[in-house]
């Protein structure tokens, strides 16, 4: 399976979904004009994933802002990593947040209630 690695714009994150590596990340900011359509190979691209995982899958998060739009799409993202836990594999989530933004705490905490996935959430200086 390819890798998806889509570089971060101006108003979009960047996403790298690698299997091989197990690197599966999310960082920056998603302003995307049509969020539909930005995330469609992501969502595309786990669906193909989804039939066949890694035994273990580290998503990490790392926003410092997403709009209303995207905020749909990422829990549309959580769904289907909740799917592949439900069909056996171990499915992590690491939201990580600048201590300061209480926002990013905040979604981090909702969607963790949305989902039944291990959810951490970890303040991270890192996160830009």
């Amino acid at each position: 399976m390819n890798p998806l690695v889509i570089e971060s714009g101006n108003e979009t994150p960047e996403i790298i979904l690698d299997k091989r590596s197990n690197t599966f990340v999310f960082k920056g900011k998603s302003l995307p004009e049509n969020p539909i359509t930005f995330y469609n190979p992501v969502m595309q691209w786990l669906e193909n994933y989804s039939t066949d995982p890694n035994p273990e899958t580290i998503v990490n998060f790392m926003m410092v802002y997403f709009n209303t739009s995207s905020s749909k799409i990422i829990l549309d993202i959580l769904k289907k990593l909740e799917m592949i836990k439900k069909s056996g594999h171990n499915v992590v989530v690491n939201w990580r947040f600048r201590e300061d933004d209480e926002e990013m705490l905040e979604a981090g905490e909702i969607y963790s209630e949305r989902v039944s996935i291990q959810f951490n959430l970890i303040p991270d200086e890192t996160v830009n």
